[in-house]
């Protein structure tokens, strides 16, 4: 039995929560808002997860330092925009070789940096890893067949949070592209707003389908040029995730992407959501990263116009449709010109 702490009480960390729990470990969640911390204290379950009952011997707190003392696993479970000030926070209590893993997903706008990234840049004496993978809270909670993939420096600390994680109903690969699975899973979430947009637009499965074929090309031509594995965008944090996130009304990316498709704005499509929306994020960094790599990133870039330059949906998908032709595999090796 291990002692882990989930680092923020929002629906994915709740979800890993019940997951770990029911392995067997020691699980406390720390939450610094006061609400969502009464909340999952006195009711024992989260608003946004109905049905999901979390047992009577799960800890919760909002102090610091008795979330991170003596912990085996810290497991940061908070949204994008606020891993690099909890990781601060949090820094000075946290212990040499501490091993956290990072279940968020997104790209920190200002500076391109990778969730890992920001959390080894405020907490440099962390073993830090990630957890990724096509997993909707909703489904996890539940206890609904779940495959992921952990991605960490070493082998061992990778072995470690495989073994504690692993489950007859959640399976656990391991891999050390660190960098391609969260390129896969930040980005990802900036296709589905696209996916969710073509859907408000009463497009239909063939338009899914490119928006998914071609999406992940995007992603793979963005991440390999950064110095990810190809075989990880063709693996459950690449493919896998952007298949999930895209098809699913789980996705909350999606259901706001169903919403602009709709005619409505950014703000209002996030504001009936009602959660973090991490693609709005994502996509002005996925550009800087274009820029800085010299990569083509079309689907990504009309999104980016549709959401902050007031382009209807409508004329971003025509602007696609009539780009320039183009050859689908690159090596033109023709038989016959």
């Amino acid at each position: 039995m291990a002692k882990i702490t989930i680092l923020g009480g929002g629906t994915w960390g709740i979800a890993i929560s019940v997951l770990l729990h029911n392995n067997g470990h020691e699980v406390t969640v720390w939450s610094p808002v006061q609400s969502e911390y009464e909340m999952l204290s006195q009711n024992h379950e989260h608003k946004m997860l109905p049905g999901v009952k979390l047992p009577d011997d799960m800890q919760f707190t909002m102090d610091d330092k008795e979330a991170v003392a003596g912990r085996d696993l810290l497991v940061m479970a908070v949204a994008s925009s606020f891993t690099r000030a909890t990781a601060a926070r949090l820094s000075k209590l946290i212990a040499k070789d501490q091993k956290i893993v990072n279940v968020a997903k997104g790209i920190e706008e200002n500076t391109l940096m990778t969730l890992s990234e920001i959390i080894e840049q405020e907490i440099p004496q962390a073993d830090v890893a990630v957890l990724s993978g096509p997993s909707h809270a909703e489904e996890v909670g539940r206890g609904m067949p779940t495959t992921i993939v952990v991605g960490a420096k070493s082998k061992a600390t990778a072995e470690y949070i495989q073994d504690l994680f692993m489950s007859e109903v959640f399976r656990v690969y391991i891999s050390p592209d660190i960098l391609g699975m969260e390129l896969g899973g930040a980005l990802k979430n900036v296709v589905a707003l696209a996916a969710g947009m073509a859907d408000g637009l009463g497009y239909g499965d063939n338009t899914k389908a490119a928006l998914i074929t071609r999406g992940i090309t995007e992603i793979a031509r963005l991440g390999t040029a950064m110095g990810g594995k190809a075989e990880t965008f063709n693996g459950l944090s690449g493919i896998g995730d952007l298949i999930v996130t895209c098809a699913s009304m789980h996705s909350r990316n999606r259901r706001a992407g169903i919403l602009m498709g709709q005619g409505k704005t950014m703000q209002e499509a996030m504001d009936e959501v009602k959660m973090v929306v991490e693609g709005v994020y994502s996509a002005k960094a996925a550009m800087g990263l274009a820029k800085k790599y010299n990569v083509q990133l079309p689907i990504i870039e009309q999104v980016n116009a549709i959401l902050f330059e007031n382009k209807s949906a409508a004329a971003a998908v025509k602007e696609l449709m009539l780009r320039d032709k183009k050859t689908e595999i690159s090596d033109d090796a023709w038989e016959k010109q």
